[in-house]
């Protein structure tokens, strides 16, 4: 008969599971041992990283990834990127060593006590296999939740002395549904609410690229010829920013929601949250008139929304549903008009750059074809003014709000553009303060000689948190600034090829050099500390 080990590698070539990312400790070596050759190990120097690369690394081939961490101090270290991981929406399945089960009972050295309540409620289910027999059917079942809408990661705890016993046969192989078709009717009803509207306005957000829907979402706006918004701080994007129906993302907070809005008596919104608010700025949630409708996948999701109606269902599905509802629709309204464009922001030679001439410079060089990744929360407004999105999969970042996924989601992605043959290259903008959370990350990418430009914008603070300190009107916080870094030396330690520039036409020869090589590239760039405004 197989062992426990044996039948639990078997399932997970079956499932596809052969990349693996971790830390390994001593309560994992069990299962590691005599590592397969047709699996892959992908190193992280930290839990955390580990997470972030494996969520970077599944919404790159749009698959589940399995991440093998160290018992309760491990899971603990990744508990941030696991939070990021559930807010993603992204399909890990998540496992750790326990201590064997001879010593549990005593709570010896690297136990994991209450092992399974560790990560909740940040993973859809937590496991830990009353018997060694049960190990290969947990990990079908962790599969097939973690992939099931609304995807999510998972968690199971392992003894370290189950790997060799013996087990019942060869795992069971399940196939598993992994989209949720909408209900006619309820569908039928938004139809007819779009028919019966006036002036209504779609708000797109990361569910509709999941879901690969871009073309359908498309298709509806263009039918429609009403305004499209971006959901408030999105994790991705579902919509073209360059499309002349497009009108940037909306604010984050209630009132400024609600004034922005105003006017349209139906909204529409797919793929995202209702809405995703903070800080507090008290108002109406919508103003008197105005119907809303939700499509979302995430049943979770439209219950705590505060307003509005809900259908469940991908997104994808959902919209190409409207499409075929409404085929031949001709609306009363006038169609919008194309938005003016933004002029790049101009400086004078020799000063500081600011964040708007960084970018503006990057974007005169960034290949179409790329890949962005963001986690430099005070540039948002500069990446967004000077960056077009115009293709599915080609923005990210961490719905959480939490820093240290953006680094490790980079190398993640970059290695999915490799192993999917894609080949884009990665560009990833963390800031100085991102940048330390995760920034063991770089080893990896040089380990691996993964194609991604890490660009840190250096402006010596935490700019997002000073920026919330003026609206929350708190004078007076300590540690928000953020002397004495040199991202430069710091990679070039970790094997990174680095180099600081400090004018538009050196970021510029920098990235050219940078993609036009093999392996990663950190620049950094020296930008003004600007106060900036969260909203308007």
């Amino acid at each position: 008969m197989p062992t426990v080990r044996d039948a639990t590698y078997a399932l997970l070539r079956n499932l596809g599971l052969t990349t693996i990312f971790g830390n390994p400790g001593s309560t994992e070596e069990p299962f590691l041992k005599d590592f397969p050759a047709d699996f892959r190990y992908v190193l992280a120097l930290q839990e955390a990283s580990a997470v972030g690369m494996a969520d970077g690394f599944a919404q790159g081939t749009g698959k589940p990834v399995l991440v093998n961490l160290h018992t309760a101090p491990g899971v603990g270290n990744a508990m941030g990127n696991i939070i990021t991981a559930a807010r993603n929406k992204t399909p890990l399945i998540i496992t750790a060593g326990q201590q064997t089960r001879k010593m549990l009972l005593m709570e010896a050295f690297l136990s994991n006590v209450r092992a399974t309540e560790l990560p909740l409620p940040h993973v859809k289910w937590s496991y830990e296999p009353v018997r060694a027999q049960d190990v290969p059917a947990a990990f079908m079942r962790a599969y097939a939740e973690a992939v099931q809408a609304p995807a999510g990661p998972v968690f199971l705890s392992l003894p370290l002395d189950d790997w060799e016993q013996e087990a019942e046969g060869e795992a069971v192989v399940r196939s598993v549904a992994t989209r949720v078709a909408p209900d006619p009717q309820r569908l039928a009803e938004v139809a007819r609410a779009i028919r019966g509207s006036r002036n209504p306005v779609l708000v797109l957000g990361a569910g509709v690229d999941r879901s690969g829907g871009w073309q359908a979402g498309v298709a509806l706006a263009e039918t429609l010829g009403c305004p499209v918004y971006g959901a408030p701080i999105a994790e991705r994007l579902g919509f073209p920013t360059d499309h002349p129906q497009y009108r940037g993302p909306l604010p984050f907070a209630i009132a400024p929601i609600s004034r922005a809005l105003d006017g349209h008596d139906l909204v529409l919104v797919v793929g995202a949250e209702v809405f995703r608010y903070y800080p507090y700025v008290p108002g109406e949630y919508l103003r008197p008139g105005t119907q809303l409708w939700q499509l979302t996948d995430d049943p979770a999701e439209a219950a705590r929304a505060p307003v509005g109606d809900s259908l469940i269902g991908d997104a994808r599905l959902s919209l190409e549903g409207l499409n075929a509802l409404l085929e031949g629709f001709q609306p009363g309204w006038e169609r919008v008009a194309r938005r003016v464009s933004l002029s790049p922001a101009s400086g004078m030679a020799g000063e500081v750059m600011t964040a708007q001439e960084l970018f503006a410079a990057v974007a005169a060089e960034r290949p179409a074809e790329s890949v962005v990744v963001q986690e430099a929360p005070s540039s948002i407004p500069a990446i967004m003014r000077h960056f077009v999105f115009d293709k599915p999969a080609s923005y990210f970042t961490m719905a959480s709000g939490g820093l240290g996924f953006g680094l490790p989601a980079a190398v993640g992605l970059a290695l999915a553009e490799r192993t999917s043959g894609r080949d884009r290259p990665v560009l990833a903008f963390i800031g100085d303060g991102s940048l330390h959370y995760s920034v063991q990350a770089l080893w990896t990418a040089a380990q691996h000689g993964l194609k991604v430009v890490v660009i840190v914008p250096r402006n010596g603070e935490y700019g997002i948190l000073k920026m919330f300190a003026r609206q929350e009107s708190t004078p007076g916080v300590p540690g928000l600034d953020l002397p004495g870094l040199d991202a430069v030396k710091i990679a070039e330690g970790y094997g990174v090829t680095a180099l600081r520039a400090t004018t538009p036409d050196e970021v510029q020869s920098a990235l050219k050099a940078a993609l036009n090589k093999d392996g990663p590239t950190l620049i950094e760039v020296p930008v003004l500390a600007e106060p900036g405004k969260l909203m308007g």
